[in-house]
């Protein structure tokens, strides 16, 4: 009887889905919901030899724009993520500017309002092996790894919560032939509207801390001008308060 009902669970569990498919959960499980503006005021902890604590304040509008304002906003000091490239400004002119495609805004909040072939493109390009998914655990909840096999902690790969279908972790060799990994973690998600806000993102090699950022005065769906995320058209973020 015992085997009778194993066997019974086996034909009746549903099979892990590839990568693909579970981007397409994702994409279908917020659609129409997802916050499609974003601010907050992060605080970041740098640790290591010269540990230091800074104040930035961020604007987002998914998919694909992001802008961190560093204190005090009057300096110029500013990054903007814009169409898969990355520009920094220094006293207010563009200083450096190069492509980069973001997995974190990939995996945290792009995925919710891409399409779903966009996604899958990206996390490609980005190295992920879609194919490779097992279950396991993750801080006592059942998670989905993309890009491993079971056992296999060292290759790129990206976690993503099974019941909420969030991104939780992402682990990359570090590129400096040590083999040792870094691991990058979105945790204490909060309610957002009919979406979800990591308000802690940790950043490890190996087992040590190297930064920490924690977010306050989160707001979804604000009013918010284009410009904002133009380096060209770089300006003082009007939503910061004084």
């Amino acid at each position: 009887m015992l085997l009778l009902s194993l066997a019974t669970l086996l034909l009746t569990a549903p099979p892990v889905p590839t990568g693909t498919e579970l981007v397409q959960q994702m994409r279908a499980r917020y659609d129409g919901k997802w916050y499609r503006t974003l601010t907050f005021v992060q605080t970041t902890h740098t640790y290591g030899p010269t540990p230091r604590t800074e104040t930035w304040y961020e604007a987002a509008r998914i998919p694909g724009m992001l802008r961190i304002d560093v204190a005090p906003v009057d300096s110029g000091k500013t990054i903007f993520f814009r169409n898969d490239s990355i520009y920094q400004t220094k006293g207010g002119a563009v200083a450096v500017s190069r492509a980069l495609v973001h997995p974190l805004m990939v995996l945290g909040f792009d995925v919710y309002l891409d399409p779903v072939e966009k996604t899958v493109a990206r996390l490609q390009g980005l190295g992920f092996d879609l194919t490779k998914v097992h279950e396991t655990t993750w801080q006592g909840t059942p998670v989905y790894v993309v890009g491993a096999l079971a056992g296999d902690t060292t290759s790129k790969q990206f976690w993503v919560e099974k019941d909420r279908l969030l991104f939780v972790r992402m682990l990359e060799p570090v590129p400096d032939g040590s083999g040792r990994v870094s691991e990058t973690q979105f945790n204490r998600y909060q309610p957002l509207g009919r979406g979800w806000i990591a308000v802690e993102v940790v950043f490890k090699i190996g087992d040590q801390v190297r930064m920490k950022e924690e977010y306050a005065d989160v707001r979804g769906d604000v009013t918010l001008p284009e410009a904002l995320w133009d380096p060209a058209r770089y300006g003082r973020p009007g939503w910061v308060q004084p």
